[in-house]
């Protein structure tokens, strides 16, 4: 990347993202091109709520071109969306494989986490996100379901 982006700046825009100083992200974005941008908008996509992110929205507050604030609202916008999906269906996969695992039908499985079938099923396709509680109490009965025996019907001996 051009070095002069950094110019009066401790630091060069060849330095990971996360340790550029305010002003360097700033000298970037004000004196640099959408090439020169790229190393901050991967950053962004990998942590859209990190401290690069609040740097990025503290300068955009008061930045003076519009075209650049709004493209980089957008890419934040973007990264959170994207990120918030992935999340989404991060949780939808481990709430089916908890469900697989306890090896109960879905109306079964969701009376033990106390809930109903049909509001089960919005968390299974990721409708509805359950709470983080939720979510742990749906994995623990998961283990103690697998690690249950079944039990032999009693002999009459």
């Amino acid at each position: 990347m051009n070095q002069a982006l950094f110019r009066n700046v401790t630091g060069s825009p060849d330095d990971p993202v996360g340790t550029w100083p305010y002003e360097g992200m700033v000298s970037v974005i004000e004196r640099g091109n959408i090439l020169d941008w790229r190393p901050l908008i991967r950053h962004l996509r990998e942590d859209p709520w990190g401290p690069v992110s609040k740097k990025l929205e503290r300068y955009l507050a008061y930045a003076p071109e519009e075209d650049v604030v709004a493209f980089f609202r957008l890419v934040i916008r973007s990264a959170r969306e994207k990120a918030e999906a992935r999340e989404r269906e991060e949780v939808s996969r481990r709430i089916r494989q908890a469900k697989e695992k306890s090896g109960l039908t879905s109306t079964e499985f969701a009376a033990r986490i106390g809930t109903s079938a049909s509001r089960f099923s919005t968390y299974l396709n990721g409708s509805v996100m359950p709470s983080a509680a939720l979510l742990v109490r749906m994995e623990n009965i998961s283990a103690l379901a697998h690690h249950t025996p079944h039990q032999a019907p009693e002999s009459s001996a």
